[in-house]
């Protein structure tokens, strides 16, 4: 699936380099890893081969889906879930990160602007704002091979007004 070199998204910790595919030996059986390091951070994490799929191991977003992703940015008639309780909207907002979809985490984003415009943001809420806001625009920025300012400036134009 993912070769040395290849940029791929670990849901939650963003985008990463493959920097090699390792064996090691478990229990008496071969196992192939992909060890990956995370741009951001710089952190390491070893995927198995054989379990990429089912952790969420995807490539960047193709350059084609990103007018989509602003699109679910832009849209205002979504529902901000603001009647809806704080620690249910966290584990919501989480779940969504956790999946590693994209789409998923611009509608975390978009929420979180619809909220913040109505009331101030608690610290959590702006933890979860700013990691969505992080791991969109690593992703979009290296799709592009655009600057990461010019993709926050966007992001930010879709929430004006």
């Amino acid at each position: 699936m993912f070769k040395v070199g290849d940029k791929a998204v670990y849901p939650a910790q963003g985008v990463g380099v493959i920097e090699a595919i390792e064996a090691k030996e478990f229990a008496g059986q071969k196992h192939e890893f992909y060890v990956l390091r995370i741009v951001d951070s710089d952190m390491l994490i070893m995927v198995p081969v054989s379990n990429a799929g089912n952790v969420g191991l995807r490539g960047l977003i193709g350059r084609d889906q990103i007018p989509s992703l602003y699109d679910v940015l832009g849209d205002k008639q979504a529902d901000a879930s603001g009647g809806v309780s704080w620690s249910r909207r966290q584990r919501e907002y989480n779940e969504k990160i956790k999946s590693g979809d994209l789409f998923e985490v611009a509608e975390v984003l978009r929420e979180l602007y619809l909220i913040k415009e109505g009331k101030e943001l608690s610290y959590g809420e702006k933890k979860v704002l700013e990691l969505a806001r992080k791991l969109l625009v690593k992703e979009i920025a290296l799709a592009e091979g655009a600057e990461e300012n010019l993709v926050v400036e966007r992001l930010e134009n879709c929430f004006l007004n």
